[in-house]
């Protein structure tokens, strides 16, 4: 389903805009998917979540945008998200939602779920398409400075298999060539890393040929 037909199926149900109470008992949980939103223009833009409640939203993103905004954000393994711009901040900003009852339901359960995978380690499962970049061969940046040759078996817009003798521990933050990472999982030949970072299929193209 396109973005558009996505966003005229959700107008079809009455959003109910969540009191100040409501807010202030809504818990806001950390989690890093990859996006994006459009705006009244219909321009669509790539960012990233960075946390999220049942009631709103902080999205990071090199686009500004303007004080009680309407924005639709679509979020990758949540859908689409509907909301008014609350608050802006250095490299994002916050989205009050408003939705239905039934959608804040569904979201709280797909919040937990992400949660509960994200403590079991499978994170590192992407959605995007893999490619096979024609440039293989590079360097992946470990602590301390320490740098290894390592090979791309596969790559996609939220992250990527590698090829490597190293080990760096789960969770450890990485750069493959200029783009930010973190270890998801160890397997036989290396490791596979997801990006921190927004990326965009042309930066991949411009980094990897």
């Amino acid at each position: 389903m396109s973005f558009q037909a996505a966003l005229a199926r959700k107008r079809e149900a009455k959003a109910e805009p969540l009191t100040e109470s409501d807010r202030r008992r809504n818990k806001r949980y950390n989690l890093s998917l990859l996006g994006r939103f459009m705006r009244a223009d219909r321009h669509e833009y790539a960012c990233r979540l960075i946390d999220i409640s049942i009631g709103g939203v902080s999205l990071a993103s090199p686009v500004a945008v303007d004080l009680d905004e309407q924005i639709i954000a679509y979020i990758d393994e949540l859908g689409g998200l509907e909301g008014t711009v609350s608050r802006i901040f250095e490299g994002g900003f916050a989205l009050s939602l408003k939705a239905t009852r039934h959608k804040r339901e569904k979201l709280a359960a797909r919040i937990t779920w992400l949660l509960n995978r994200s403590e079991l380690g499978g994170l590192e499962d992407r959605i995007h398409e893999r490619i096979n970049p024609t440039e293989t061969q590079t360097l992946l940046k470990l602590a301390e400075g320490i740098s290894v040759r390592c090979q791309i078996l596969d790559i996609s817009l939220s992250g990527a298999n590698l090829a490597t003798e190293a080990r760096p521990p789960i969770g450890a933050e990485v750069v493959l060539g200029k783009l930010n990472g973190k270890v998801m999982r160890h397997h036989d030949r290396g490791i596979g890393i997801r990006f921190l970072d927004i990326q965009e299929p042309e930066a991949l193209k411009r980094h990897f040929g």
